[in-house]
Order: C-alpha cells, then structure tokens, then sequence
C-alpha cells in the first residue's frame, strides 16, 4: 500500500528536497504541498492523507494551530513535525497538539522516510537526538501541566510498569528485556494503555508518564 503524504513548510527548498526523495521511494507518494498551515488543513481534508510532515513555523497559521485541527479532524491523517534545535517553544505546543512524530530538519532523508513509514503504520516517533532533552525541558517548565495521578487509577501495577518505562523512552523490545517478557506482550501491554488512558499514540503516553509523576527529570 503506498503510503499519501502532504509536504508542508514555507521553504520551497525543503519541500523540494523532501519531495526528490520521496520520488524514488515506491511506497510513499507527495499528493499535496502547502506553505502554510492553513493550506495545510484544507489539503487534508481534501484529500485524506496518511501523514502530513508539518513545519512549525510559518507565517499566518503556524505548525501547531494546523496539526491541532487535523489531528482532532475527522480524518484519519497522523502529523510528523519537522522541527529545529531552537523550535522547542513550538514542539511544546505540537506535543499536546497530537503530533506523532518529532523529526530534526538536519537528519538524513532515508530516516526522515523511515519515521514517515512508521508513523503511517500507527506509531509514534521522536527522534533520538532530541528525545530526552525535549521532555526534560517540557516537564521542568512552569507551565508544564500538574500530576495526573488519578487519571492512572484504571490501569493495574504492570500497566503502570510499562508506562515507566516507555517514558523513559524505551523501545517495545527494550520494555520487553526490560520485565522480561515477549514483545509481542509487552506491545499487548501498549495497546491496553492506549485504550485506558484514551492516548492518541506513543508520544502522549510518554506526556502522561511525566505528568503523573511515573518518570522524573534525574531519571
């Protein structure tokens, strides 16, 4: 199945970059480019996307106003953010907006299409070199939301286990190792915190992790 991708940044250049990659690739296809965020929403309710690579700042509607609308659409379309080392303001705000995936504009473009094709499959991806240093800094900030403890009475001891160690930010085999388990179960384990904690994907769960106090700062 090819997977439908709109390109949006103000940057011509980035698009096209993006786009030239993307020409060779037999499963990812551009069907749409926009420029700004406004553009952005009206393409994918137009024509129904699998990801939308979003840029975040853009005049008029910026990356996270734009992602907000389509996540909460009623598409199907899950946002991949492309970001730099001084957006972090910005992907702040694209974290709880619902963005699956958080991508540096400075990685190689063969990982830039590995996160499009793993996002598209329904999972979450933040990229290594920004991972840790992007939730410390969001959970040491004043503004960052309070414990959510109580949101969490509905999962048992090991569901609180796994959610740990996924904000930590541990990969499904990791978790696995990590309780010795299967992956197979430990992904069992992901599906039913998704449910119960109503997560859209990855990321909010490690949002959640934090905010409920499961993982701290010096961890």
């Amino acid at each position: 199945m090819t997977i439908r991708v709109v390109l949006t940044d103000d940057q011509p250049l980035v698009r096209a970059a993006l786009q030239m990659v993307i020409t060779d690739t037999a499963d990812i296809e551009v069907v749409g480019e926009a420029g700004d965020g406004a553009e952005a929403v009206r393409l994918a309710e137009e024509l129904a996307p699998d990801v939308v690579v979003m840029d975040l700042r853009m005049p008029g509607m910026d990356g996270i106003e734009a992602t907000g609308l389509i996540t909460k659409g009623t598409g199907s379309a899950r946002v991949v953010v492309l970001t730099t080392f001084d957006d972090d303001d910005y992907v702040y705000g694209a974290l709880h907006a619902g963005a699956s995936g958080f991508l540096v504009k400075d990685m190689a473009l063969d990982d830039i299409l590995s996160a499009i094709r793993i996002v598209a499959a329904g999972d979450a991806l933040i990229a290594p070199a920004v991972t840790r240093r992007l939730i410390k800094d969001f959970t040491a900030r004043p503004a960052a939301s309070p414990p959510r403890r109580a949101e969490l009475g509905g999962i048992t001891a090991r569901e609180r286990e796994v959610l740990t160690l996924v904000g930590r930010g541990l990969s499904n085999a990791e978790i696995a190792g990590e309780l010795c388990i299967s992956i197979a179960t430990a992904k069992t384990y992901l599906t039913r915190l998704l449910a119960k904690l109503d997560a859209r994907d990855r990321v909010q769960l490690v949002i959640l992790a934090y905010e409920a106090g499961l993982v701290t700062t010096s961890q």
